[in-house]
C-alpha cells in the first residue's frame, strides 16, 4: 500500500510502531528474569535493581524529551530516540558480563523514554478533535508489545529442533535471540519515520521562532493548581502499582501461585492482551467525560490486585480472569490519563509539561520494581503484591475523590 493511501492516518501509524517496539523490549525482560538469575546466579532483588535502573533512565527522559520537543519538534526525538534503542538492543545480543548487560538496559530505556511524551503531544496536535480515540489506538498498539513479548520468549526459551537449529546461526543463540529482531526493526522504523513525517507540520515545534521558549521555572508553576498537583498524585500511584506488578507478575504467580513457568507467561500475556480496552476507554471520555473512565478502570484494576493477593492459590482460571481484569482496568486508564493531562496544559508548555508528569510517573513506576524485589526477598510475594494494590487503590481513591469535586 502506497504511503498516500494511509493518508491522514501516517503520523498515527508510525509513531504507534516504534511505541510497539519500545514496549516489546521493555516487556521482553521479566519473562527473561529466571533466564538471567539463571546465567549470572543473581537475586530477585539484583533483577529488580536493574530493572528499576531502566526504567529510572526511562522517567529521567521524560521532560527533557518534551522540552526538546517543544523547541525542535517530535519527530527529530522519535528518530533519534529509535536509533538509541535500537542500538541499546542489538548490544544485547553479545554475550558479555551482568554489568554490561544492565548498561545496555539503561541504553534501551534512554532510547524508549523519550518516546511517549513526545508522541502524545504530536498525535493531539494531529487529532485534535479525536485525541482520546487515538490515543487508545497509539497505546493499544503499543500495548501488543506486551503480548507479543512474552509469546517471543517462551517460542525461544521452548525452540522446537527446526527453530533452534535457526537461532543457533544468530548472535546470541540462548535468551538473547529476541534483541536482534527488536534492534534490527527500531533502526528501520526510525528511518521510515525521519523520511516519512520529516518536514510536516507535526515535524515542527510548537515554539519554534517565538524568541521567548519557555523555562523549567514555568513547567513546575504547573503544579500550582491543587486539581493538577492531585492528578499527578493519581498517575504516579498508579506507575507505581503498574509497574512492580509487571516486572513480577510472571514470578508470582509460579512462586507464590504455583503455577507452571508455561501457564504463567500465557497469564501475563493475558495481562496485554486486553489492550484493546483503550479504544473503547479513549473514545468513551472523549464522549462521558476524562474522570468517571479513569475512576471506574482504577477501581476495576485495584480490585484485580487485590483479588490476586487474597486468593493466589484459586488455580489457572481465577487467577486468569483476575489478571485479565488487572488488564482491562489498567489499559483503559492510560489513554484517558494522556487526554486530559493534553487539555490541562497550555499549548506553549505542552511538551515539557507532559514531560515533567511522566518523569514523576514514570520515576515513581521506576522505584516498583526494586522495592518489589526487596520485599519480595525479605517477606515473600504476597506482601510485596499488597503493597502494589495499595498504591493502585490509592489512584482510585484521589481519582474518584477528583470526579466528585468536578
Amino acid at each position: 500500500m502506497a504511503w498516500d493511501r494511509i493518508g491522514e492516518y501516517d503520523a498515527l501509524v508510525l509513531v504507534s510502531l516504534v511505541w510497539f517496539l519500545g514496549k516489546f523490549v521493555r516487556y521482553l525482560f521479566p519473562p527473561l528474569f529466571e533466564s538471567i538469575q539463571g546465567a549470572y546466579g543473581v537475586s530477585n532483588a539484583v533483577v529488580g535493581t536493574a530493572f528499576t535502573g531502566f526504567m529510572l533512565v526511562y522517567a529521567l527522559l521524560q521532560f527533557p524529551s518534551g522540552a526538546v520537543a517543544d523547541r525542535l519538534g517530535p519527530v527529530r526525538v522519535i528518530v533519534a530516540g529509535a536509533l538509541v534503542a535500537g542500538a541499546g538492543s542489538l548490544a544485547v545480543v553479545f554475550d558479555a558480563p551482568f554489568a554490561a548487560l544492565v548498561a545496555a538496559m539503561l541504553v534501551i530505556g534512554a532510547g524508549t523514554g523519550v518516546h511517549k511524551t513526545v508522541s502524545v503531544r504530536l498525535i493531539a496536535r494531529v487529532y485534535p478533535a479525536r485525541t482520546g480515540r487515538m490515543l487508545g489506538a497509539h497505546d493499544t498498539l503499543g500495548a501488543m508489545g506486551g503480548v507479543a513479548a512474552p509469546a517471543v520468549v517462551a517460542a525461544v526459551l521452548s525452540a522446537s529442533p527446526a527453530l533452534a537449529a535457526v537461532l543457533a546461526r544468530l548472535p546470541g543463540a540462548d535468551w538473547r535471540a529476541p534483541f536482534l529482531l527488536t534492534g534490527s526493526l527500531a533502526l528501520a522504523l526510525a528511518a521510515a519515520t525521519a523520511v516519512r513525517l520529516a518536514g510536516s507540520p507535526a515535524a515542527a515545534g510548537s515554539t519554534e521562532g517565538d524568541g521567548d521558549s519557555p523555562g523549567a521555572v514555568e513547567y513546575l508553576r504547573l503544579f500550582r493548581d491543587p486539581r493538577f498537583a492531585a492528578f499527578v498524585l493519581v498517575t504516579v500511584a498508579f506507575s507505581f502499582a503498574y509497574n512492580g506488578t509487571v516486572a513480577f507478575l510472571p514470578l508470582y504467580l509460579s512462586e507464590a501461585a504455583a503455577l507452571s513457568t508455561t501457564t504463567a507467561s500465557l497469564l501475563y500475556s493475558a495481562l496485554f492482551a486486553v489492550t484493546f480496552v483503550q479504544l473503547v476507554s479513549g473514545d468513551l471520555s472523549d464522549r462521558l467525560g476524562r474522570f468517571p473512565v479513569m475512576a471506574a478502570a482504577l477501581v476495576l484494576a485495584t480490585t484485580a490486585l487485590v483479588g490476586l493477593v487474597a486468593i493466589p492459590g484459586a488455580g489457572a482460571v481465577p487467577l486468569g480472569a483476575l489478571v485479565v481484569a488487572l488488564g482491562l482496568g489498567s489499559h483503559g486508564f492510560r489513554p484517558v490519563r494522556g487526554a486530559y493531562l493534553v487539555e490541562a496544559l497550555p499549548e506553549r508548555l505542552a511538551g515539557g509539561g507532559l514531560g515533567v508528569v511522566r518523569t514523576l510517573l514514570m520515576g515513581g513506576g521506576a522505584l516498583a520494581p526494586s522495592a518489589v524485589g526487596i520485599v519480595a526477598d525479605a517477606l515473600g510475594f504476597r506482601p510485596a503484591f499488597a503493597l502494589l494494590a495499595g498504591s493502585m487503590g490509592l489512584a482510585a481513591a484521589v481519582a474518584a475523590g477528583l470526579w466528585v469535586t468536578e
